[in-house]
């Protein structure tokens, strides 16, 4: 009884301890009830079942690619407007609009290409300038505010999402790693495959010997089927 069990995919492997696991506790066994090593097989499976359809990390990335994107757009804007409100000489409050853009040419008029940390530093300095009794002035006559709000809210509402994702990454860290389950569980199933290969020709061994060599050629043929169907 032949298989390399580390070939098998995440799922084949999760397929055959079930299948094994659901053959034991059939009743059609007597030799392997109760014996020690089933309760540790059932155990390392348990454990793998729990976490092998997983992901590595929180799957939170969408959401906050989702709202950094919402905070460029409306620290674009802002910027934006006030890029072209300072060009026009004639335009009432034009001087209010030069000020406000060397704001942000201060703290960089490219913050929505930086990374996700240090947009956020900067962002909270432009935040923190523009919140002065003296651009918040100006902000008002150019009737800004509401711009300003919302550039606010978004970086905040980023700020607590992309807090989330770090919490989340976290704690799957702290779990026990996949693959230190996942090589449990395969010591645990090759040592039962390796007692019922030596127990093979014991009387009452039979049978329960063939019928797992039965789930093991499906588990292989499984493999050898995924291989074939992967494109060259």
């Amino acid at each position: 009884m032949k298989i390399t069990l580390a070939r098998l995919s995440t799922k084949d492997l999760a397929t055959l301890a079930q299948r094994i696991i659901s053959n034991i506790q059939s009743g059609k066994y007597p030799v392997i009830s109760n014996h020690p090593l089933t309760a540790t097989l059932q155990t390392s499976y348990s454990t793998y079942d729990l976490v092998y359809t997983k992901q590595i990390y929180s799957g939170k990335g969408k959401e906050v690619a989702t709202a950094d994107h919402e905070r460029d757009v409306s620290y674009t804007n802002l910027k934006a407007f006030l890029n072209g409100y300072r060009k026009l000489q004639t335009a009432p409050n034009y001087q209010s609009a030069e000020d406000l853009y060397n704001v942000f040419k201060t703290f960089g008029l490219n913050l929505d290409r930086l990374s996700y940390s240090s947009q956020t530093a900067q962002m909270k300095k432009l935040i923190e300038e523009l919140e002065t009794p003296q651009n918040q002035q100006k902000l008002t006559l150019l009737s800004l505010n509401p711009a300003f709000t919302e550039m606010k809210t978004k970086h905040e509402a980023f700020e607590t999402i992309f807090a989330d994702q770090a919490e989340a990454n976290a704690d799957l860290r702290q779990m026990t790693s996949a693959s230190a389950i996942r090589k449990d569980l395969e010591k645990n199933l090759k040592a039962y495959l390796n007692l019922l290969t030596v127990m093979k020709e014991v009387p009452g061994w039979e049978l329960l010997y063939t019928d797992t060599n039965e789930l093991v050629k499906a588990a292989k043929n499984s493999d050898v089927k995924r291989k074939e169907e992967k494109p060259v």
